[in-house]
């Protein structure tokens, strides 16, 4: 880190690495945990939704209060550091209970370590995010570190995709009587079940687990030790009341909060339903798997796309163009019929690309927030603003995780059933195209009109600076 802001590619590279566990656990959860759950588990599909949407309101109490505290709790080994080594722990525990449950779990099971889990997951990433925004003060610099950390959560995304490739190659090895060999019996102890190798979701989830409890305690010790925290930039503690009424009066926070609660939304609704989509409308369950390393292997391509088109046009109208590209996409997939493969991965694969943009940039417009409240408030409240943002993230995963699933059971349609009516079909047809591309453009209407340009974040920085170095020397005499 310099004195200019400017940062060194290695500092950006292992900032970044931490994003590939966090995709891990990411991924199942949205796209393989329903599945597993409903169709191996035996749990019901409404009463799944609920749980799964109770278990995330957790969140409105703990993200304020971690963002809040690591804002001001100063350690010898730095404000952020500490968090991300108390909650890898926690994360770890509950994500291998989840991913790999005992025998006869049930819902209670599932709900109670889901909430250990999301614990774990806000002590790591709400202080992990407010440690990127604050390694340089820079519009653009800012950019680089978010898309880094984005381009290695789309890094982790593709190896999870590609973990059931092979999972589900070994299975049917193991099926076709290759049983007795060293990897198989390895295989089978770490994610078979009763001394078998299936072929289900279950030993996929086993596989992300393992991959979890490795990568995550690795990158999270060589962020902690190799990336250094920028000194607390804050110039005088406010009132709590004052600085709420400073961030309800923060215009472009609120409007970015409304457009990250619609467009995640859409996107949790639409990730539920993806599997169930391939399976049963598009009927090509061989090809999951690689339908899912095309998509998160196009988004890692698209980063240097979105982060160009972000620094010629501006942030939040390179975000327009990736949601009505991605809306078009989508609309497309209605009217593909069963065993249409190619039609349909390259319609995936344009929803892959612009994936990028919906990770790193709402993100990085969120750094810049943060210093339009430091002009106002006088206080540097990092932590506090990702943790509002990353509590309105998680509430609009599980409301759009909790609305899908429950209007899948709604329409009469079963997990467990490998067959289903013609109107069955139609309804998750619809649910998954129309519901997501709808928010899609109230997201899109309200990004368009996002008011803090780069030319105003930088006035409001080189002010934020003057300010300070007035107030230094008042404080020197």
């Amino acid at each position: 880190m310099s004195q200019s802001g400017i940062l060194k590619r290695s500092t950006i590279l292992v900032h970044g690495s931490v994003g590939i566990p966090l995709a891990i656990i990411g991924y199942p959860l949205a796209v393989y945990l329903p599945p597993f759950y409903a169709q191996e588990m035996g749990l019901n599909m409404a009463l799944m939704a609920l749980v799964l949407v109770l278990a995330r309101f957790s969140d409105v109490i703990t993200d304020p209060l971690v963002g809040m505290i690591s804002d001001r709790w100063q350690t010898r080994f730095g404000r952020r550091k500490p968090w991300l080594i108390m909650g890898t722990p926690l994360m770890l525990l509950g994500t291998v209970m989840i991913f790999m449950p005992p025998e006869g779990a049930g819902i209670m099971h599932l709900m109670g370590w889901t909430i250990l889990m999301y614990l774990g997951w806000t002590m790591v990433t709400l202080p992990y995010g407010a440690w990127g925004a604050e390694l340089s003060t820079l519009y653009h610099q800012r950019s680089r570190v978010t898309a880094s950390r984005e381009g290695f959560i789309l890094l982790g995304l593709f190896i999870a995709a590609l973990a059931p490739a092979i999972v589900q190659a070994l299975g049917a090895r193991y099926a076709a009587g290759d049983t007795d060999s060293l990897l198989m019996r390895t295989a089978v102890w770490l994610v078979g079940r009763d001394g078998e190798l299936g072929i289900g979701y279950g030993p996929i989830l086993a596989s992300m687990g393992w991959l979890l409890l490795i990568l995550l305690p690795i990158t999270v010790l060589l962020v902690v030790t190799c990336v250094r925290e920028a000194p607390p930039r804050s110039v005088q503690r406010t009132d709590w009341k004052k600085g709420l009424r400073v961030l309800k009066n923060n215009g472009p926070f609120k409007r970015l909060m409304l457009i990250l609660l619609i467009v995640i939304t859409g996107e949790s609704f639409r990730n539920a339903m993806s599997v169930f989509f391939m399976q049963h409308v598009i009927q090509i369950q061989a090809h999951i798997g690689m339908m899912y390393l095309l998509y998160f292997g196009i988004g890692i391509l698209g980063i240097p796309f979105w982060l160009a088109l972000g620094r010629r046009i501006g942030k939040h109208r390179a975000f327009c163009v990736a949601v009505g590209i991605s809306s078009l996409s989508i609309l497309g997939m209605f009217f593909l019929q069963a065993g249409q493969l190619l039609p349909f991965a390259i319609m995936f694969a344009i929803k892959g690309f612009c994936f990028a943009a919906f990770q790193f940039l709402p993100l990085s417009m969120l750094a810049d927030i943060v210093d339009l409240d430091t002009a106002r408030s006088k206080e540097h409240r990092t932590g506090l603003f990702f943790a509002m943002s990353g509590m309105a993230q998680k509430m609009a995963m599980a409301v759009g995780l909790g609305l899908s699933l429950g209007l899948l059971a709604l329409v009469g349609f079963d997990a467990t059933q490998t067959v289903h009516s013609e109107q069955q079909l139609m309804s998750l047809r619809v649910l998954y195209i129309i519901g997501p591309v709808l928010m899609y453009m109230a997201a899109f209407m309200l990004a368009r009109r996002y008011p803090l340009t780069s030319d105003r974040q930088e006035r409001i920085r080189q002010w934020i600076q003057r300010r300070n170095v007035r107030l230094q020397i008042v404080e020197a005499d």
